[in-house]
């Protein structure tokens, strides 16, 4: 007899979709219409999203991706349009800052699968990830001077520290569009599949960074961020206290007990067994 399969653990936002895969959460933007391009209703979903992760450890790593053919066009033109007002602006981009960052420095692995094109704001949505899988369709594109704006999204921290800052400029100033090779060749992809094979290599990456010591990765990648603009000095005070916070958790007492038996290291049991819940804070259903 065959056994029951389990219903996927779906729940829905304002064009975006979540869905739980044991430790790995699955979040899509879900607005083909506007090529999921950053409205006002994905930037709230994404900020909601984002602290229901921080407050569930469970998750061990996220999978972000775009339905439909394009990964994310950028700004919304109609409000681009139609918000012309200097303290609107002022407040879409306080929105931003309460939700990007914390995005980019989440304490655990995210990965990034993209199909067709990721512009503007879509580019720098997709390198706040820890990792990006390409599609074949795939193209990163700056856009932004051609609109006459700064580059924003992050793109101005991320890029630079990706590439280097003399080919962040050319990529800007000539108003760039890599496609996957490209991006491959530069660094800000990790690898290139099929379009059809995207989700399926992302969601499996996902998985694997999920058992493993997701949240001493997640300390790792809190150091890594400060390392451009961090002395020497500072860089070893920061890696002493991770290091100290890492051989103090539960990840490191696993780790180091499979090494000593000879075994593969089991980091979500270990994890569950610290006491952390399994359970995901509710969402609109």
């Amino acid at each position: 007899m065959t056994a029951p399969q389990t219903a996927p653990q779906i729940k829905h936002y304002p064009q975006l979709e979540t869905e739980r895969q044991g430790n790995v959460l699955i979040v899509r933007l879900d607005n083909e219409a506007a090529r999921n391009s950053l409205t006002r209703e994905i930037r709230y979903s994404l900020r909601e999203v984002t602290r229901e992760v921080q407050d569930d450890y469970s998750i061990r790593a996220i999978y972000l991706t775009g339905k439909g053919p394009t990964f994310c066009a950028g700004g919304d033109l109609r409000m681009l349009t139609e918000s012309k007002a200097p303290m609107e602006r002022h407040r879409r981009f306080r929105h931003a800052a309460s939700f990007m960052p914390q995005l980019m420095t989440l304490d655990r692995p995210v990965v990034c699968g993209v199909r067709g094109v990721a512009i503007g704001g879509g580019m720098g949505l997709a390198l706040m990830a820890d990792t990006i899988v390409a599609g074949n369709s795939a193209q990163f594109m700056a856009g932004f001077f051609r609109l006459g704006v700064v580059p924003d999204c992050l793109t101005l921290f991320t890029l630079p520290r990706l590439i280097g800052l003399a080919k962040a400029r050319a990529f800007f100033y000539a108003n760039t569009t890599w496609d996957t090779q490209e991006a491959l060749a530069n660094g800000i992809v990790s690898q290139v599949v099929d379009d059809e094979d995207v989700d399926a290599v992302g969601i499996a990456l996902a998985h694997k960074y999920a058992e493993g010591p997701a949240e001493v990765m997640g300390l790792a990648k809190t150091v890594m961020l400060k390392s451009f603009e961090s002395s020497l000095t500072e860089m070893m005070d920061y890696e002493d206290y991770a290091q100290v916070l890492a051989q103090s958790g539960p990840e490191f007492e696993e780790g180091l007990s499979a090494l000593i038996d000879k075994r593969k290291p089991d980091y979500g049991a270990a994890a569950r067994r610290a006491g952390f819940s399994d359970g995901m804070p509710k969402a609109k259903e």
